[in-house]
């Protein structure tokens, strides 16, 4: 029986900072509330020592994008507390966003000041989206970038992802959705599962070793239970103990081991050595316990087979945020033509103006630069890659970028992002951008 993935996302309106609404009130008094405008996030720099940043959370924005509305409930709360006046509510009590959204494809690669999401609709409809908008992208991006290192890292091997008990439970669908994005093979989140039909994997705890009356009881009760290509955890007591039970119980037909503690990289090689000297040359070893991207590299030289990841993942490995901002880059004038606009300050300098942007690359397909042009799309030399895709048309979704599809679009594009990058992209040495960004005035 396939059930297709799907469930009842709630309305996402209140997922918003109090001031964008007060925002909305006193330019809905001035009357500037329908000028037409552009919004636009993007991160002014990445994390500090990263060299490229992975899109994340763009599915997930748009599905909350489209229930993004003001019904009963929200809108009692409002009055009630006297957020807004009664013409705001009266207002809100009709939205749905009904603009255009452009932007990278989730799973691309990024740099500093790329024009990650562009929003064109009236003031009103695109300034209340802005917190949502950033807490979307911030975490997703932080995560899926985080991860894509991880799996760089990795050199193939497989790594799953099972940091659900180390953060918010929404936070870790979205953690387990942005990771698959990026690389991870699995997650052991059932919900993200669920929702975007991801592989999801699990076997045993400690606490299942230690419920029964002995090791060997709780492997025989495993094995029988689920298998013999089941994992077994084998360092509750003894490593060596418990390898040699594993065997015995399941023969040559065991499907892994795990190992959670200790030195990995010595326990990888010795049981690695003392599977094969059983015969169990195909059982595979996964290591977890506080891995970050570090950690994975310098497990290269060890016999392991897949890396399990969690909290480092979750927080995004010391970057919990991908910094971005979101901005009024170009509104309506009153005789109707578009103009610039722009926050002028020392240390958040934007760039006004409607953006376009392509990846210039060399006769080999490889990554040279981010090119942004302003007002005008930048010339493209013939092996240049448009970065720019179009989500919504006048309010309705694009087919494609959403649910499991979105998800699985998503992991292709990461995969062939990756391949185009410079290969430097993968040392996980501090450094800057691996490729500049360029900015393209109109003429």
């Amino acid at each position: 029986m396939t059930i297709s993935p799907s469930w009842d996302q709630p309305a996402t309106s209140l997922y918003t900072d109090h001031y964008e609404l007060t925002m909305l009130q006193a330019a809905l008094h001035s009357g500037a509330a329908h000028r037409r405008s552009v919004f636009e996030a993007f991160a002014r720099r990445l994390p500090d020592g990263r060299r490229y940043g992975v899109v994340g959370g763009t599915g997930r924005l748009l599905e909350g994008i489209e229930n993004f509305r003001f019904g009963p409930a929200e809108l009692e709360f409002l009055a009630r507390n006297k957020v807004v006046n009664s013409q705001t509510i009266d207002w809100l009590a009709n939205y749905k966003f009904s603009g255009n959204i452009y932007g990278y494809a989730e799973g691309d690669s990024y740099f500093p000041n790329s024009p990650i999401l562009i929003l064109e609709a009236t003031f009103a409809q695109a300034c209340v989206l802005e917190t949502y908008v950033l807490s979307v992208l911030n975490h997703d991006s932080a995560i899926a970038s985080a991860a894509s290192r991880m799996a760089g890292a990795a050199g193939g091997r497989p790594c799953i992802e099972m940091g659900s008990r180390r953060t918010h439970e929404e936070s870790a669908v979205a953690a387990s959705r942005a990771a698959v994005i990026a690389g991870f093979a699995s997650t052991s989140n059932l919900e993200c599962g669920r929702r975007y039909g991801v592989q999801t994997v699990g076997t045993a705890a400690h606490s299942f070793t230690l419920l029964h009356d002995s090791e060997r009881a709780a492997f025989a009760a495993q094995l029988q239970s689920l298998g013999a290509d089941t994992t077994l955890l084998v360092d509750t007591y003894d490593v060596e103990a418990a390898v040699r039970t594993a065997v015995e119980l399941a023969g040559p037909g065991l499907g892994g081991v795990r190992l959670d503690s200790g030195d990995l990289l010595a326990q990888a090689r010795e049981v690695r050595t003392l599977l094969d000297s059983l015969g169990n040359t195909g059982t595979r070893i996964t290591v977890t316990s506080d891995l970050d991207e570090y950690a994975i590299a310098a497990l290269a030289a060890a016999p392991v087979d897949s890396y399990g990841v969690g909290t480092s993942l979750v927080t995004g490995s010391g970057a919990p945020t991908a910094g971005m901002v979101y901005k009024l880059v170009s509104r309506e004038d009153d005789d109707g033509t578009f103009v610039p606009v722009a926050k002028i300050a020392k240390n958040k300098t934007s760039h006004g103006g409607r953006k376009h942007a392509l990846r210039r690359r060399d006769a080999k397909g490889k990554a040279t630069a981010e090119v942004i042009g302003i007002g005008h799309r930048p010339p493209d030399d013939g092996d240049d890659r448009p970065l720019l895709q179009q989500f919504m048309v006048d309010g309705v979704l694009t087919p494609g970028w959403t649910g499991a599809e979105g998800v699985r679009r998503a992991a292709e594009r990461h995969r062939a992002s990756m391949a185009e990058l410079p290969g430097s992209a993968l040392r996980l040495q501090r450094g800057e951008p691996v490729i500049p960004t360029e900015f393209q005035e109109a003429s």
